[in-house]
């Protein structure tokens, strides 16, 4: 599968703002078991090497797994305050644990853990998240071997299907619709703002 072409106005959208440390966050919305809406805020990891996916961590104990399990699909909004651009990347979300099964995606998830920072290392280590909050002791933690991913560390990986680049500036702004078809190929419209 080759790069889709709306892959270089994000990395031309990531470049112009990255003075603005808050440009690697988007929000990642996914659907509960009972139907509903669940939306938070993730970190941007880059891309999985010479692909359009996405790479997100979690913590295997979060909520986001139990709704990915349940439900694959998912919707990103990214939006630029320098540019004054907005992504929706609309998709479909693999989750990458400790048991999978595809070694080439194991890597990947081994490596993503390596590029951390300690702080974010050791989060993994900390008392389930979403429980009642547990005592200072309990997130005092030794730091984690830097090359050897926790079990708890989940790589997700996000696969796009459909992009709608919004851009804010003009008059009238512009957007542009990216789905990719049957064939794997990216069919491209100019639609109204």
């Amino acid at each position: 599968m080759s790069i889709a072409p709306w892959r270089s106005f994000l990395a031309n959208t990531l470049k112009k703002n990255r003075s603005q440390p808050h440009s690697r966050y988007f929000q990642l919305a996914t659907v509960r078991s009972d139907g509903t809406p669940a939306n938070r805020t993730v970190v941007f990891r880059g891309f999985v090497e010479d692909t359009n996916k996405l790479k997100i961590i979690t913590d295997s104990r979060s909520e986001k797994i139990t709704e990915i399990q349940n439900q694959s699909w998912g919707e990103i909004c990214w939006y630029f305050t320098n540019s004054r651009e907005q992504f929706r990347i609309a998709g479909n979300i693999i989750i990458i644990d400790a048991n999978y099964q595809y070694s080439e995606l194991l890597k990947i998830r081994e490596s993503t853990w390596q590029d951390l920072s300690d702080n974010a290392r050791i989060q993994f280590t900390w008392p389930h998240p979403g429980e009642s909050r547990a005592n200072q002791e309990a997130f005092s933690l030794q730091q984690p071997d830097e090359n050897k991913p926790l079990d708890d560390f989940c790589l997700l990986l996000f696969e796009p299907v459909k992009v709608d680049h919004l851009r804010l500036r003009g008059e009238p702004q512009n957007r542009t619709i990216y789905i990719r078809n049957e064939m794997g190929n990216w069919d491209i419209t100019e639609v109204n703002p």
